[in-house]
């Protein structure tokens, strides 16, 4: 995830740009100039509507001449940590700062103090864990004698942006304490409103002693509350330190102990992804070798996991770490996507010959996800509850990583990885290239542009050499011109789409970038699904992905389009024309189920004649499933997550030949059954 910017693998007719060979920081300080041709504004591609007569389209679609297979895997997510996107987010814990390692200062924990009592907080090098793991937080409290028992003093901790509480829900509150200068507790617990006035839930831990111990609490709130804090506290004089402190709803998706917050796990189970690449992104280079991605410190208990500064500025506590990634992506059914780091971050680059401990590190993943529970690493995975492995068939080398550094990394990867294990199969980086020192099966290319561009580029693929290797194409998303996303951007985002399925023998995978984002904490626009505390939403594009993603033929039929536009209102600019319409076929052989996706980016319905040549009957009613909306601006947001989202409709008069009017900016499914598949219902 970088600065918005184009890959140029195999592409004569656009301007390249790349920066130096091994120059991280070149590649993240420009906004790449890349399409020049299309010059046009959003406004005059996406025109408004008009009163003038609609374009006339034939659509003709070759139903007994299937062409290539569509790659089971084309449609995928890409999870980085970035926007909260994992903690504060799809990571289920509600406490910021559990483990106290996030500097010197305890935020976002505040002092908290009633009535006469007097208190000072503090991180201290001190802890119930070794390792990672070096800092508490201490409390000391002061209190008048003869005022015991009256008033408080405490340490609160609002969450991120916010601990969302709901009436009825249960809190699952956890924590290591000891006690000092004779305080041997309790401690009050409480999950109350931003000002302390009402409290929802409350509790007490205790007794304490000199030495750490482990606590647990569960409170069932009495109210809803989307800005909650929580607070613990003492009524007695004395010191105390604490460190790990969880608070994680009892509901999280499939039930999972340290798991997921459910309404966003449900957003990408909705999507129904094919693999999910995973961690980064940017995230898996950090800005500099310290703060690169180590999977072997995101295992185990959380309490001695590494607490890592993220380059999009906050830190992560690598609670969702790779063992629960791999567990999410079989919750999804999902393939896992594992991206190594290659020894390279954004300013600095390992030296060669201390390479050995980086490129053993993929090769442990690949034990810890597939080897046996008696195996060194897979030992680790059955300890943390999965003796069964979780079959990682895919790894990428590096990200965003180029130049000749790269070509010896990838060189040294690539050998160690198919002379232990020949059948994974390894996605190469494409930043200055296609990698040469050895066989290069999957590239991984990044696109961030403009609407212009996405249209432009639908028919991208159809000339790219059916040789070479196949294409990966991981980050991609209209960023130009199109706020925090909108309509306009999730058409022509899918009008690109229909090219990659259109040349899935070349595309075999693809995920949109970034997911997640929550509102309160975004450093990147626009994000996929978007969040607060408590409430989600997902942007148009969302939705064109789920489009995608959920309507699947096995092969691709030969599609082609004809419209005539009337009253000419995409004005001529100095190189090519976006088109009106923009479609791809395919058909599901089971069933012989034909799937058409068209999309419409103008601002006028078309009447379309759907002709299905070598057809040999079709049921007289079908299904179609249309995003549309009055404006390519509009967009959704947490007031309204449902202004522009699909909808389903009965599609009547279908016939080998029949008429179809695709509203103005609109993304329409249609599937139509054939009289086969009628039969198989039976």
């Amino acid at each position: 995830m970088d600065q918005p910017r184009l890959t140029t693998h195999r592409c004569l007719h656009l301007s390249p740009w790349a920066a130096p060979a091994g120059s991280g920081t070149a590649k993240r300080a420009l906004w790449l100039p890349v399409w020049t041709a299309v010059t046009a504004a959003a406004a005059l591609v996406f025109p408004a509507p008009s009163s003038a007569a609609s374009p006339t389209a034939t659509l003709t679609i070759q139903a007994d001449r299937p062409g290539p297979a569509i790659s089971p895997t084309l449609y995928g997510i890409f999870f980085e940590e970035i926007n909260h996107a994992g903690d504060g987010g799809l990571y289920a814990e509600l406490i910021r700062n559990r483990s106290f390692e996030d500097g010197d200062k305890p935020d976002p924990w505040i002092l908290v103090t009633e009535g006469q009592a007097k208190g000072e907080i503090a991180v201290v090098p001190d802890a119930p864990a070794c390792g990672l793991n070096h800092h508490a937080i201490r409390l000391r409290i002061a209190m008048d004698s003869a005022r015991e028992g009256v008033g408080r003093v405490g340490v609160a901790n609002p969450g991120y942006f916010g601990i969302a509480v709901q009436e009825g829900g249960v809190y699952h509150l956890s924590l290591y304490a000891k006690a000092g200068n004779g305080f041997t507790g309790p401690l009050a617990v409480s999950l109350e409103d931003a000002a302390g006035k009402q409290v929802y839930a409350r509790g007490e831990i205790g007794p304490l002693s000199c030495h750490w111990r482990a606590h647990r609490l569960s409170l069932t709130a009495c109210a809803s509350d989307p800005k909650a804090r929580l607070v613990i506290a003492a009524a007695r004089p004395g010191t105390v330190w604490l460190d790990m402190v969880s608070l994680f709803p009892a509901k999280t998706w499939k039930g999972r102990p340290n798991g997921l917050r459910p309404d966003l796990a449900l957003m990408l189970a909705a999507l129904k992804p094919s693999f999910v690449r995973f961690p980064g992104g940017c995230w898996v280079e950090g800005d500099r070798l310290q703060f690169a991605q180590r999977w072997k410190t995101t295992i185990g208990d959380p309490l001695g996991r590494r607490t890592q500064w993220d380059l999009w500025k906050y830190y992560s506590s690598n609670g969702l770490g790779f063992h629960e990634y791999l567990q999410m992506c079989e919750d999804l059914g999902a393939r896992p996507l594992f991206v190594i780091n290659c020894g390279m971050s954004h300013k600095e680059n390992v030296p060669l010959e201390k390479m050995s401990p980086w490129v053993q590190d993929a090769l442990d993943a690949i034990e810890y996800a597939n080897g046996p529970a008696d195996s060194r690493w897979g030992s680790l995975r059955a300890k943390a509850g999965r003796p069964e492995p979780f079959h990682l068939q895919y790894m990428e080398i590096g990200n965003e990583n180029g130049g000749p550094a790269y070509q010896e990394r990838y060189t040294l990867f690539y050998d160690a990885i198919k002379a232990k294990y020949p059948n994974m199969h390894l996605i190469a980086d494409e930043w200055h290239g296609t990698p040469k020192s050895r066989p290069c099966e999957i590239v991984d290319e990044h696109y961030y542009h403009s609407p212009q561009f996405f249209m432009a580029n639908a028919d991208r693929y159809d000339s790219y050499d059916r040789k070479g290797p196949k294409v990966y194409v991981g980050e991609y998303a209209v960023t130009k011109d199109c706020g925090r996303g909108s309509l306009a951007a999730a058409l022509s985002e899918a009008a690109f789409m229909t090219g990659m399925e259109r040349n899935s023998d070349v595309v075999v995978m693809a995920s949109y970038a970034p997911l997640l984002a929550h509102v309160h904490g975004r450093v990147w626009d626009p994000d996929l699904i978007n969040f607060d505390s408590s409430r989600v939403y997902g942007l148009p594009s969302y939705y064109v992905q789920q489009m995608f993603s959920n309507n699947r033929g096995d092969v691709v039929l030969p599609a082609t389009i004809r419209c005539r536009l009337h009253d000419k209102r995409v004005p001529a600019a100095s190189g090519p024309q976006p088109k009106p319409l923009y479609a791809v076929a395919s058909r599901r052989q089971a069933s012989g189920e034909i799937i058409v996706k068209m999309v419409n980016v103008t601002g006028s319905p078309i009447d379309t004649l759907v002709d299905l040549k070598g057809i040999g009957g079709l049921e007289p009613s079908g299904r179609a499933i249309v995003l549309s909306s009055g404006s390519p601006d509009n967009r959704n947001s947490l007031d309204e997550p449902a202004k522009v989202v699909p909808k389903e409709q009965r599609l009547d008069h279908v016939a080998a030949t029949f008429h179809h009017e695709f509203p103005a900016y609109s993304v329409t499914i249609l599937r139509l059954k054939t009289r086969r598949q009628a039969e198989l219902g039976k």
